[in-house]
């Protein structure tokens, strides 16, 4: 059996349009994948397969071996949890109702909450540091602690594998670095699209390089992350440095490739 959640050789083309083209993707369990690309390279799509959101045109994204498709959507939003780009809602909902909606798939249809379910949501207001503002309202937040709050949410789920979509984005640089320590410290499997090459360097295991739909590189960052990589998939010059053969790579970003 092939543990955990896997991607083998899947496409996706609406209308024609050809957005993944066989990519493969098979996250080690325990540890923090991250997917890189320029925009429109597949980054977003590839994680939706993986949750279920969208069903491969080809090839199958399989859970413990099973098709994706054949298990109970139950079972699956119990052991997959999905953290998109921005979340947002009219309704005044405090910290504390939108980390309960996690429990959703732990519930029956009407029924309240069990002991079990407030237990997880207070671990996960917890986990996430926001123990503090469990009472405060979602639309009082900053963008920062939001997105703690929707990881929270997913933290309730008490999911196995945690797919994010670029959860840095539109963060300063200590929110960045916060929210990438919460996440480096879980100990699930994640998978994490992200812009960032430094981010991705410092806190992934692995990453995997997505471009006009499909997998050219793939590995651990300081294998993966060179100047040539930057410059063919980017277009952007970098210098790579690495203090000692054991440490993360660094990227200096000089300038966009002429000629």
């Amino acid at each position: 059996m092939n543990p955990g959640l896997r991607a083998e050789r899947v496409s996706w083309s609406p209308g024609g349009a050809l957005v993944l083209d066989g990519v493969s993707l098979a996250p080690r369990p325990g540890t923090v994948t991250g997917l890189l690309g320029p925009n429109g390279s597949g980054k977003s799509t590839l994680l939706r397969l993986l949750a279920g959101v969208l069903a491969p045109a080809g090839g199958v994204v399989t859970l413990d071996g099973d098709p994706l498709a054949s298990v109970s959507r139950r079972t699956a939003a119990r052991r997959i949890a999905m953290v998109e780009q921005q979340a947002d809602t009219q309704v005044e909902l405090t910290v504390a109702d939108v980390v309960r909606l996690g429990r959703v798939p732990h519930r029956r249809a009407w029924s309240p909450a069990s002991a079990a379910d407030e237990a997880a949501v207070r671990s996960a207001l917890e986990r996430s540091g926001l123990a503090d503002r469990a009472h405060r309202l979602w639309h009082t937040l900053s963008g920062g602690e939001r997105q703690r709050v929707q990881i929270a949410r997913a933290l309730a789920q008490e999911p196995r594998e945690l797919l994010l979509d670029e959860p840095t984005n539109h963060l300063d640089i200590q929110h960045q670095l916060d929210l990438m320590d919460l996440i480096g410290g879980l100990d699930l499997t994640c998978v994490v699209a992200l812009h960032d090459l430094n981010l991705a360097a410092a806190y992934c295991d692995q990453v995997v390089v997505l471009r006009g739909g499909r997998v050219v590189a793939g590995g651990a960052p300081g294998d993966v992350l060179t100047a040539e990589l930057i410059a063919d998939v980017y277009g952007v010059r970098a210098e790579v440095s690495r203090p000692g053969p054991a440490d993360r790579p660094h990227i200096r970003f000089l300038g966009t490739v002429t000629g």
